[in-house]
């Protein structure tokens, strides 16, 4: 489908997230890896995780004070192979950035190196953390868990987050085979951005505390924040379609972002007191890297894992189907298609960069004026 949306250059969005970032209390290399990591999501077209995410899951948080623009890192833990880190409620980005460091690092000098960070916040696509390890001919896998909005399976109450489980393996091509997506069929960034674009969310997505489907975008996300609806595990509703794989992969996320770093879990990560009132949202992430030299080689990790791609690429199609892709490839032509254009901005957001400006008393002006 033919792009309709005027585009924001990439180094006029990034200079201006970084601005209002700064305006916000975040120091300036600390907004520039954030900018980053939202960035590189618009030029995958994970539009979910976005410049659509910046003022309601970062700015908004900020000011409301349940997420802090200086990240006080402390190292709890630290052996040649593991790292347990509090990120202190301040920017999840920031924190992780900094984990990613350090266990490709230690990987590089001891094989396989494994780190959690607690008390943190939203750490943006999954994909980017895994994606260092990727660049450095490395094996990256994480998770993280979230505020609640996922229902187990047989159940209607939301009690875990939508949990991805995400793997990177670097490959002989010019894209890595990237697997990031949530546990759940769908995911909240998804139904905002429907919401936004005045869309009605997929049946069999979303159910009711009642057990009824829900498509209406914005009386999904009503009833979800008072917790009287609820996202389903990949499989959907019941055991039939094998939603309870879903639910299994949900909960390992859940267990080893929470259990490994001893940090809260499920419900307690509302973002909600008992009393109604914002508190911190205290989100657990786990990440490991596999250094494929201590095994056969990187060069031949890459060539095999080339191969399996190319081959299932080549595998003979479904009727009607115009081609088989393998993990992060879309993301790629979606790259290659945006690098040279910009993130293109519907009319919510060029309201909100406006705003956003006007607010902060920058000096910039868009393409879209």
């Amino acid at each position: 489908m033919e792009e309709t949306r005027p585009y924001v250059s990439w180094d006029l969005m990034q200079r201006f997230m970084v601005d209002v970032f700064k305006t916000y209390g975040v120091p300036e290399e600390d907004a520039k890896i954030c900018t980053d990591v939202l960035l590189e999501s618009d030029k995958r077209g994970i539009e979910s995780h976005g410049c659509n995410r910046f003022k309601p899951i970062y700015l908004d948080r900020i000011k409301k004070g349940t997420l802090l623009p200086k990240t006080e890192i402390e190292i709890v833990k630290d052996t040649p192979t593991t790292i347990v880190m509090d990120a202190h409620n301040g920017m999840g980005m920031v924190a992780s950035y900094k984990m990613m460091e350090m266990l490709i690092e230690k990987a590089k000098k001891y094989g396989m190196a494994g780190g959690t960070i607690f008390n943190s916040t939203h750490y943006g696509i999954a994909g980017y953390w895994t994606g260092m390890a990727a660049k450095a001919d490395m094996i990256g896998i994480t998770g993280t868990n979230a505020r609640p909005s996922v229902a187990p399976t047989n159940g209607v109450e939301p009690m875990m987050g939508t949990n991805p489980l995400t793997f990177t393996l670097p490959t002989d091509e010019e894209f890595p085979f990237n697997l990031d997506c949530a546990s759940s069929i769908i995911q909240n960034g998804k139904i905002e951005f429907y919401k936004r674009q005045g869309k009605p969310t997929p049946s069999n997505c979303v159910i009711s505390e009642n057990g009824e489907d829900m498509t209406d975008s914005a009386e999904i996300l009503k009833q979800m924040r008072s917790g009287h609806a609820a996202l389903l595990p990949l499989g959907g509703p019941g055991e039939e379609n094998a939603g309870y794989k879903g639910y299994g992969i949900t909960a390992v996320v859940e267990i080893l972002s929470a259990a490994l770093a001893g940090g809260p879990f499920m419900k307690e990560l509302s973002g909600v007191s008992k009393e109604g009132k914002p508190q911190m949202y205290r989100l657990g992430h786990f990440f490991f890297v596999i250094n494929p030299e201590f095994f056969m080689g990187a060069e031949t990790f890459k060539k095999t894992a080339g191969e399996i791609c190319r081959a299932l690429r080549a595998s003979k199609k479904a009727p009607g189907a115009e081609r088989i892709y393998t993990a992060g490839e879309k993301e790629y032509l979606n790259y290659l298609d945006r690098k040279d254009k910009g993130v293109p901005v519907g009319e919510a957001i060029q309201k909100e960069l406006i705003m956003l400006r006007d607010e902060c008393k920058l000096d910039y002006t868009f393409p879209f004026e």
